[in-house]
């Protein structure tokens, strides 16, 4: 357990976070492990098997301070904050161009398209750093079949045809990954395929913790400009689902998240010590190794990128909210298509 931008990260199985005057408390085995002033803190996020004291689960209520609880794989399970004060009127647009079924197709086209886009420079960049020209040009072959696949999502003439298109798409990109992957650490970290629930290899395991993180932004920025997260476009609807999350994750995977999976691989600063196997073939990142990634994710989120929309530098962690705004403008009819964030 440790703070990071003033965000405590609870990890330790079995740890108590309480409130003992105006500071949170974490004990363990009835120990005190650690003791922050809560003014200090913006939210509390607890990786499994932590108890939270209902005192603080309402002062932080009250401060308007946010609590995420997520699995210990990282995958997201819910999110406390104070009244939400949504835009009734953004929410009913929402809902109304969600059941159209025109407008929610060429919504979907564009995250989409910006999720090919993006994974198609991961691959390009992939290539021009290759460790040999073969694998250069396996590499482009990828890139290739992610431009055709762009250029059929155009032409999809329904969402199951998009979907369809982005399936096979992202089964292309998943296979080339590997090739990215420094020779010297493939037997360790290798993808066979993407599995979720549970992971069953080393690299599946780091980027379904990341994916869970980044999923976790994405639902605060629609929160924050006042749209339904459950509501989507490209993912289907379906009770307990924050689909509108995963429509927007869509174009940030491959530029934020497998990135960043790449490069704590290549350099090797994560590795085999940091996950754990479970019975029935089951691979998870242990404590260890999710310390490593939470501490690599915020500081990757601090990074300053320039916005070619905006056509101004801005921190990582502003990303999801920008994107956000840009979909609520579209869903108020402000503008014309939703324009997704295509990394340089």
């Amino acid at each position: 357990m440790y703070t990071v931008l003033n965000t405590l990260y609870v990890m330790t199985p079995g740890a108590y976070a309480h409130l003992e005057n105006n500071t949170v408390r974490i004990d363990v085995e009835h120990e005190k492990r650690l003791q922050v002033p809560l003014h200090h803190l913006e939210g509390i996020v607890c990786f499994g098997n932590v108890m939270v004291s209902p005192f603080l689960i309402h002062r932080l209520a009250d401060d308007g301070k946010s609590l995420v609880l997520l699995e210990n794989s990282g995958r997201f399970k819910a999110r406390m904050e104070g009244p939400v004060s949504g835009n009734i009127l953004l929410r009913q647009a929402q809902h109304r161009l969600a059941g159209d079924g025109a407008a929610a197709l060429e919504i979907a086209r564009s995250v989409v398209a910006g999720k090919l886009k993006n994974s198609r420079s991961v691959v390009l960049r992939g290539a021009r750093e290759a460790a040999s020209p073969e694998e250069a040009a396996v590499l482009g072959r990828a890139a290739d079949n992610l431009a055709a696949s762009l250029r059929a999502a155009k032409e999809a003439p329904d969402l199951d045809s998009l979907r369809g298109v982005e399936g096979e798409a992202a089964r292309g990109y998943f296979t080339a990954l590997n090739l990215i992957v420094k020779p010297q650490v493939r037997n360790v970290f290798v993808l066979n395929g993407r599995t979720r629930r549970p992971p069953l290899d080393r690299f599946n395991a780091l980027l379904s913790f990341l994916y869970s993180m980044l999923m976790n932004s994405c639902r605060s920025g629609l929160e924050c400009v006042g749209l339904d997260p459950q509501l989507g476009f490209l993912h289907a609807v379906r009770p307990g689902r924050a689909a509108l999350a995963l429509d927007m994750q869509e174009e940030f995977r491959s530029v934020l998240a497998d990135r960043l999976a790449l490069t704590l691989i290549n350099r090797g600063q994560i590795t085999a010590d940091d996950f754990d196997v479970r019975e029935g073939g089951a691979v998870m990142l242990n404590e260890q190794g999710r310390r490593k990634v939470v501490t690599a994710w915020q500081e990757r989120r601090q990074e300053e990128v320039l916005h070619p929309l905006l056509d101004s530098k801005m921190p990582i962690t502003l990303l999801p909210l920008t994107q956000a705004r840009f979909l609520a403008r579209t869903i108020r009819g402000e503008m014309e298509d939703y324009l997704p964030y295509l990394a340089k």
